[in-house]
């Protein structure tokens, strides 16, 4: 159940990094001062399942860009933790944690680094994009087990691969339109996957921000060769303004009905 929640956890920023796909193919380049987010902004969000019970809590995700940069790169943190009945009842724990090195011109990835629990298993691992060989090399460890060989996987990339946080901070830039279809390569876990994506519908939703439009966001990640190989559907919603925010996602999958809404924002742009 936990690899099905963190990667629709984290598959909330797949209409972000759709869009940053778009830029790399129509060949810009993001302007930083344009950046529609300041150092520091953190968006957090709570998940919850319906299924024999109406809206169990079982997670919070959260994601923040570092204060600080790494030269002229920026740091994006995520994270993905159980709480609430989930625990309580099923006495089920994990927390998956993720860091994306992101490029300042292109705002493209370049390194993701993971450490991911689940009860006593525990994975770290780091992907490293060389767009000059076309090549994301990913090696994963048991820092339990030092000893025991690491698992590696190298594919093949295209200019716009990302992967699933790198585009959370530029969904803003690009506009939106309802009827646009577009298509992203995604890298997760050294495998690369490609998503088609709509632009279904523009809609009203209640949220922490008040009544605002929105643009219904359809990706197809689930199903065989897809990002997640089950059946499911999944519905993102992204504010028709200036900040482009995701505030709602909704999952129907084998684990029920997942509603992950946001909940928190520090640090907005004005």
């Amino acid at each position: 159940m936990k690899d099905l929640l963190h990667k629709i956890l984290l598959t909330l920023t797949v209409a972000a990094a759709f869009m940053l796909s778009v830029s790399a193919q129509n060949g810009g380049r993001l302007d930083p001062a344009a950046m529609p987010f300041a150092d520091g902004e953190t968006l957090t969000y709570e998940g919850k399942v319906s299924r024999i019970i109406k809206g169990i809590a079982v997670a919070d995700l959260t994601f923040t860009i570092a204060e600080q940069r790494l030269g002229e790169d920026y740091l994006v943190k995520g994270s993905a933790r159980s709480k609430g009945t989930l625990l309580k009842l099923f006495r089920y724990s994990f927390l998956y944690e993720v860091e994306s090195t992101i490029g300042d011109k292109e705002f493209r990835v370049k390194k993701t680094a993971t450490h991911d629990v689940q009860k006593d298993r525990v994975r770290d691992s780091e992907a490293l994009f060389d767009y000059k060989n076309k090549r994301v090399n990913y090696v994963e460890t048991d820092p339990k087990q030092p000893m025991r060989p690491p698992r590696k996987i190298a594919s093949e990339i295209a200019p716009e691969t990302h992967d699933l946080v790198s585009g959370l901070y530029t969904l803003r830039l690009l506009p939106l339109a309802v009827g646009k279809s577009f298509e992203l390569m995604v890298s997760d876990a050294g495998l690369v996957y490609r998503i088609p994506v709509k632009v279904t519908a523009r809609e009203r939703q209640k949220s922490v921000l008040g009544n605002v439009w929105c643009f219904r966001v359809e990706p197809d990640v689930f199903g065989p060769g897809r990002l997640i190989e089950k059946e499911g559907t999944m519905i993102i919603w992204i504010t028709d303004d200036a900040r482009r925010l995701p505030i709602r996602s909704q999952v129907n999958s084998s684990v029920g009905r997942i509603e992950i809404k946001l909940k928190a924002a520090k640090n907005l742009k004005s």
